[in-house]
């Protein structure tokens, strides 16, 4: 990790980047035009100052415009970072099984995007504070980190890409 340039944007991997892609696309297509049907139905029940249905639909209108602008955001800002699969280290978008050496259980984790974390889809945030200090470990070290409940071991057993 020491010596590594950081990318200036939000780091992604090329899955992610898809996956956010898909997303904006979902959303200003088939949802926006589902969006716009209901608050055409909503309105034409009558009275818009009494319409809960159109409120409620101008609401959600909303909240999907503001989802895609966030989105869209990050889209702007993402640098596709590839994972370098010809070092032996738990690098960034690399899969890795991890054992906690305090509990004996093994994870099975990908380091990628802070945007891009599911923890239980075994996506770490390369910038949580597990993925920091395991980011670039070689396979078979031990790499001892604080948390807020104490003191904690992993040690990387496998790289599985």
């Amino acid at each position: 990790m020491a010596g590594k340039e950081r990318p200036r944007g939000e780091a992604i991997t090329p899955q992610g980047l898809e996956a956010l892609q898909e997303e904006i696309a979902e959303l200003e297509g088939p949802a926006r035009t589902e969006m716009a049907a209901r608050i055409k139905a909503a309105r034409e029940l009558g009275d818009l100052k009494e319409n809960a249905e159109y409120h409620i639909a101008k609401d959600d209108q909303a909240h999907l415009e503001t989802r895609i602008k966030r989105l869209r955001a990050r889209l702007a800002n993402a640098v596709v970072m590839e994972a370098d699969t010809s070092a032996s280290v738990f690098a960034f978008g690399r899969t890795a099984q991890v054992r906690d050496l305090g509990s004996g259980q093994t994870n099975t984790w990908t380091l990628v995007g802070a945007t891009e974390a599911d923890p239980k889809e075994g996506k770490l945030s390369a910038e949580s504070p597990v993925g920091r200090a395991l980011r670039d470990a070689p396979v078979g070290e031990e790499v001892k980190f604080e948390t807020p409940g104490g003191a904690k071991t992993f040690r990387v057993e496998e790289l599985l890409d």
